[in-house]
């Protein structure tokens, strides 16, 4: 199913799929992305992309949800860029690490607050490929393989900046669409 972004039941539908444990595709700040609940949808998302198993997804959070995903103490430089396009690979409770976001975009931080819990959320490509940009290739692909693709348009922006923050010196993974301070 196909539903414009700003719909009047879009964003409820979108919240009843993913807590349902469904795998949708929505507009992600900068490009499009796979979204599913956490942790009900791995393998789900895997299976679509064609991802293997060693590779972990980013996860949507809000801000508030921080100190009760990590013990790491975010510094303030790094708060001042969130909400945005970057992604900071933290230490979890469960002594691994877990890469978070907090996006900019109202509809995301609305549908966060309604499902009340992270979403995996990954570029909508095959693995291994680029981020698609046409919405039209997006439903050529994909629209058999999840429940929801929410219509936002074409979007031709960059994936967001990955920084592990479990290092000393920090370490940028990905250059994206935010640009960290090189100090």
């Amino acid at each position: 199913m196909i539903r414009k972004l700003h719909a009047e039941d879009t964003l409820q539908q979108a919240a009843s799929l993913l807590k349902s444990s469904q795998v949708i595709i929505a507009p992600c700040d900068t490009i499009y992305g796979f979204l599913g609940a956490v942790p009900d949808t791995d393998q789900a998302i895997r299976d679509i992309k064609g991802r293997g198993e060693t590779k972990p997804f980013l996860q949507l959070i809000r801000s508030e949800w921080i100190d009760e995903l990590t013990p790491t103490v975010i510094d303030d430089r790094l708060k001042q860029l969130w909400p945005g396009p970057l992604t900071l690979i933290v230490e979890n409770f469960q002594g691994s690490t877990t890469a978070f976001r907090v996006p900019q975009d109202d509809f995301l931080l609305e549908l966060l607050s309604n499902v009340g819990r992270p979403l995996y959320s990954t570029s909508v490509n095959r693995s291994g490929e680029a981020p698609m940009h046409s919405l039209g290739d997006i439903i050529d692909a994909f629209a058999d393989q999840v429940e929801l693709i929410i219509d936002g348009g074409d979007i031709a922006g960059e994936p967001s900046t990955i920084l592990d923050i479990t290092v000393t010196p920090w370490k940028v993974l990905r250059q994206g669409a935010c640009r960290v301070p090189t100090e």
